[in-house]
């Protein structure tokens, strides 16, 4: 039996270290792929039903996604902190640690997500102002938002277990969670928001439900599939210098969506002075093009493990081999899709809400002016999960907070002022071109320092 156990784990460590990274990270790509696919499409579907009830409630999801994307935030902060130091033990066969990481980041996620309910629910009319929403807005943002709070531990759990599969090279495994779960919201959206009468609040119960859906599938992965890593309290044995390294290695991704959250909210609270249409207007351009950049998330978690794998192997031209076929990958793919989006940009905005033409017209500009930006992004985002993946926290964190960030938020407080609404259409489009150059830079010393190494 022992002889079984162990086939699995030195069969994927044969694959991560040896096969070739044009095979092994496509391999890996597509069912996270589909995975950030099913999972924008059910986002999408959020807004799409709820912006059939109204501009106010259309509003509602783009509020509280803000708050939805913290809870995201650290989930991934501890997800990929943890998962990335078992693709490294593993890589160097230190299998009984990597254990110990699976188990302290699933209990200390869970725990956090239950003081985030207790928040979220106990202090909901100040969080839902504090994110940006208008009085008109207010009332369907708290009607979703309460589950949505309600689900968070599982939520939190989930995003981390996800990860933790990912970097163990068990792509699939995660995936028949995450897409069962966003199927599952999808079906119950119309259910319960027109056939149930529940409106914006069904919305959230359909979300908090698939989450928790979610949750114990990926729970029932980890602890009965073999070459998975079990989740148990026995293992549950933290340290300061394990939290230290989860910490610091996760912090890019805290950095990338926490300070998206911010910026969310600054920018709702901005697009609030034009009225409920601006808000609905920039959340549907936010969900449609997350839905195009998750085929590019997607990619870049399947070359994650690869990368972290081999550094940790000490073959370093093969990291840096895999990091260029990733990038050349991803801009292409945004290209086309870039294309092709522009080409039916007024319709696409107009899916949601036909009868109002100013969101229709606010919304098609800034997502013309995003569009164009966007094929820089399969660089910009190669070069934040590359520099997480092998070590480089400090320089990983500062590439992923300058896009939502350290350019937007100042472009924010500055174009707006200057420009009015055509200023905020067009802060996120000068914030990609600032933060495309800012990882160049930081990213040609990474690999020039990679090389020296070997």
């Amino acid at each position: 039996m022992l002889k079984a156990k162990e086939k699995a784990p030195r069969s994927r460590n044969e694959r991560m270290l040896n096969d070739p990274v044009e095979k092994v990270i496509p391999a890996l790509a597509g069912p996270t792929i589909l995975s950030m696919l099913i999972t924008s499409i059910y986002n999408m579907a959020d807004t799409f039903f709820v912006s059939q009830l109204g501009t106010s409630a259309s509003g509602a999801v783009g509020i509280i996604y803000s708050a939805m994307s913290l809870i995201q935030a650290f989930s991934f902060m501890i997800g990929m902190g943890a998962g990335n130091q078992i693709s490294q033990l593993l890589g160097k066969g230190q299998e009984e640690e990597a254990k110990h990481y699976a188990s302290v980041a699933w209990f200390t996620g869970f725990g956090l997500g239950c003081v985030v309910a207790v928040l979220g629910v106990t202090q909901m009319d100040s969080i839902v102002m504090l994110l940006g929403s208008t009085e008109t807005i207010a009332p369907y943002a708290e009607a979703y938002a309460r589950y949505i709070f309600l689900a968070a531990p599982f939520m939190m759990c989930s995003f981390i277990m996800n990860n933790l599969l990912r970097f163990q090279g068990l792509a699939v495994y995660s995936m028949v969670g995450i897409t069962t779960g966003g199927i599952l919201n999808m079906i119950l959206d119309p259910i319960l928001i027109f056939g149930a009468g529940m409106g914006t609040m069904g919305a959230g119960v359909a979300t908090g439900f698939s989450q928790f859906v979610s949750f114990c599938i990926l729970l029932f992965m980890c602890n009965t599939h073999k070459d998975a890593i079990r989740i148990t309290p026995r293992n549950y044995r933290p340290t300061v210098r394990m939290y230290g390294r989860i910490l610091y290695t996760g912090a890019p991704s805290l950095a990338r969506q926490g300070i998206a959250s911010i910026s969310s909210v600054m920018l709702n609270s901005i697009a609030g002075g034009y009225g409920d249409a601006a808000v609905a207007a920039m959340s549907i351009v936010s969900r449609f093009t997350m839905f195009i950049n998750s085929v590019v998330i997607g990619f870049g978690q399947g070359f994650q493990p690869v990368c972290a794998f081999n550094f940790g192997a000490k073959q370093y031209d093969r990291v840096k081999r895999a990091f260029w076929f990733c990038v050349k990958v991803a801009t292409v793919t945004l290209l086309i899709l870039c294309v092709i989006s522009l080409l039916f940009s007024g319709h696409i905005i107009e899916l949601f809400r036909k009868d109002d033409a100013e969101v229709i017209e606010i919304g098609t500009f800034a997502l013309r002016a995003q569009l164009v930006t966007m094929p820089l992004w399969g660089y910009y985002i190669m070069c934040n999960m590359f520099s997480q993946s092998i070590g480089y926290g400090f320089r990983a964190s500062i590439i992923s907070c300058a896009r939502q960030g350290l350019f937007l938020i100042p472009v924010l407080a500055i174009l707006p002022s200057v420009f009015g609404l055509l200023g905020l259409q067009l802060a996120q489009p000068v914030s990609d071109v600032l933060a495309f150059l800012l990882a160049f830079v930081l990213t040609s010393r990474i690999l020039k320092e990679l090389g020296e190494k070997g």
